[in-house]
């Protein structure tokens, strides 16, 4: 049962990857932050989810409060 779950992640990861693969995620040219990192990784793991419509995204904006003077 373990290996038979554990082929079903490694597939499900491979499928993701493919995904990311074909919307150019891992190109030389992309720069790399925040946002890119997690809609890369957001991808991968949505796995098959890809292909039925799901475009995951992250949005990695922080407000930070700026010091008291």
């Amino acid at each position: 049962m373990k290996s038979i779950l554990a082929i079903i992640v490694i597939a499900w990861l491979v499928i993701g990857a493919a995904a990311a693969y074909q919307r150019g995620y891992f190109g030389d040219d992309r720069d790399v932050n925040c946002k890119t990192a997690g809609d890369t990784v957001l991808t991968i793991l949505a796995g098959p989810l890809n292909y039925v419509g799901a475009n995951p995204k992250v949005d990695c904006e922080v407000n930070v409060p700026e010091p008291s003077k």
